[in-house]
């Protein structure tokens, strides 16, 4: 359109800029791959820096010359131009402002009644690398100049009327003062967003989500970032599709279902009155003094036989070494600690003769098969499906932890196949992982302790052998520092467990269809935000099992 055509000038040097920011980018990330990996905390931050380059490199190939939102004319100055990212030249020209950064707030936020000292704004619709339409907005009569000016809430209904794609359409340059207002707001607390259909809703959570990564510090990837929780996968589609155009690429996304292992494949709950006893947070609440169970020392004694000395351990020992590991450990993590408290008791009271060595005596105590059994017995390695799969099975089991419930009611939650699961299941079956571990974590650590000590081993044969070879004094003193040894150590080639993206914690959280969430599915993700720092999205209206209190009470 000709009206635009005294942006051709900027959009030119944004086009050149981009060139050159693509190429340097490919150059360094290119510089980035071929450098050695490194080990520990170097090889995180090469990672790190690897995803950031792609990411950038990738949101600037996607989208051109439209990452320009559009501009805006403050009554002080030149014109200034809104993007998707911030762009600047080589010269250090600022060509393009963050949308997300407070200077570029005018841009959404100025209406007619305070135009937050803006003369005008100017919205741009992009169609293939091109503009295909446009609005001005004017505040001012110096705005005035051959303009065909439209308030805001034009240009808002202007924009819903055009054709929709198959993919969520892009709407960053249609969001309006009050939608803005909400999407700047602070992170502390809870901030609800409620609404019929069609009122935007989504459109400002995805916006919210992208905007507190940009601006709170608090909420940095590094400091735990965002998870965007939506109600099944085809929706997630649409979010993967909308938040690059938003600048931002590090938002997590799943449904509830992903945050369980194996929660794809539940059911759905066939008896409502099942479902109404699962969804409780009581019921959540019964997972504790499930595990609470198998954390029971002995009430008796034991003599522990050796090949050079009986020792005896008393009931009030059991428990010393059960109380050792520090509160919020999780079962299964607290297992190895409880474990190795227990031996270096069992150590510290032996009365050894001085030629028996204590190394060898801690492995005699830790290979006693009567010691390792009575351990296993009364503190054993938990897996979630079956501590949630017994209260099922075992109605005394289910009474023990859950006495809120009715005779009748402990006798309807018991069923054929108890872990056959549910929908309603998956939040039980969260808290129990959460509060027992990972049964794996034991076995890899001990994996990992044993190939870092066969590591050192060759290292120190290694070492001993060069110290044999070289008669350089200067060499064999700096051979014979352990420092120098354990830095000779390869740590990194000892595997390391796969993180899970989904544990947390997370420094925000973002529900999408939150109506529909039970309390016992609330807990699933509060226990993933400590901060309660939460971005509620709902309409109570479209609640499918009622929502007769208020998201407050709630």
């Amino acid at each position: 359109p000709a009206l635009v055509a005294d942006d051709e000038t900027h959009f030119a040097a944004i086009s050149a800029t981009l060139e050159e920011s693509i190429a340097d980018l490919s150059e360094r990330l290119e510089t980035e791959r071929r450098a050695p990996g490194g080990t520990g905390q170097e090889a995180m931050d090469r990672d790190l820096e690897i995803h950031r380059l792609t990411a950038r490199l990738s949101t600037l190939r996607r989208f051109g010359l439209d990452l320009c939102l559009g501009r805006m004319v403050p009554d002080d100055g030149d014109p200034v131009y809104v993007g998707r990212l911030g762009l600047t030249d080589s010269t250090g020209r600022r060509l393009l402002l963050d949308w997300r950064s407070p200077a570029a707030e005018p841009f959404f936020g100025a209406t007619h009644a305070n135009p937050m000292g803006l003369v005008s704004r100017r919205r741009y619709r992009w169609t293939r690398g091109r503009i295909s339409d446009y609005w001005d907005e004017v505040f001012s009569p110096e705005g005035l100049t051959s303009r065909a000016a439209l308030d805001d809430q034009s240009a808002f209904i202007a924009s819903l009327g055009s054709d929709r794609s198959p993919r969520m359409r892009d709407v960053l340059g249609t969001i309006q003062a009050d939608q803005d207002a909400i999407i700047r707001a602070g992170s502390r607390g809870a901030l609800v967003v409620d609404g019929g259909p069609g009122t935007g809703k989504t459109v400002v959570a995805l916006h919210r989500a992208a905007y507190l990564l940009y601006s709170d510090p608090l909420l940095g990837h590094r400091r735990g970032g965002v998870l965007f929780v939506g109600p099944h996968q085809p929706y997630l589609a649409y979010i993967a599709d909308v938040l690059p155009s938003l600048g931002e690429d590090s938002v997590q996304t799943c449904t509830l279902r992903d945050l369980v292992p194996g929660g794809q494949v539940a059911r759905p709950e066939d008896d409502p009155e099942v479902a109404r006893l699962k969804s409780t947070v009581a019921m959540v609440a019964a997972i504790e003094p499930a595990v609470r169970f198998y954390e029971s020392p002995p009430s008796e004694g034991m003599e522990v036989e050796t090949p050079w000395v009986d020792v005896w351990l008393s009931a009030d020992e059991w428990a010393e070494a059960f109380d050792a590991p520090p509160a919020g450990t999780p079962h299964n993590e607290g297992r190895d600690q409880a474990w190795e408290e227990l031996v270096t008791i069992l150590v510290d009271k032996a009365d050894l003769d001085e030629d028996v060595p204590e190394d060898q005596f801690r492995r005699s105590v830790l290979q006693n098969a009567e010691l390792v059994t009575a351990f296993n017995r009364a503190w054993p390695l938990l897996e979630a499906t079956d501590l949630v799969g017994d209260l099922w099975e075992v109605p005394a089991y289910l009474r023990l932890c859950a006495p809120h419930l009715s005779p009748d009611e402990v006798r309807l939650l018991q069923r054929e196949e108890p872990r056959a699961w549910t929908v309603s299941d998956l939040p039980l079956l969260d808290a129990a992982q959460q509060r027992l571990g990972d049964p794996e974590t034991s076995r890899r650590r001990r994996r990992r302790e044993a190939a870092v000590a066969a590591e050192r081993e060759r290292m120190d044969r290694v070492v001993e052998e060069i110290l044999q070879l070289d008669d350089e004094d200067g060499m064999m003193a700096q051979l014979r520092q352990q420092g120098i040894r354990d830095a000779l150590v390869d740590e990194g080639a000892v595997p390391e467990a796969d993180l899970d993206l989904l544990a947390g914690p997370f420094a925000h959280v973002v529900v999408d269809e939150a109506q529909e969430l039970t309390d016992a599915e609330w807990q699933m993700l509060l226990v993933r935000c400590p901060s309660r720092s939460f971005t509620v999205v709902g309409d109570r209206a479209q609640a499918r099992h009622g929502f007769a209190e208020s998201w407050q009470e709630r």
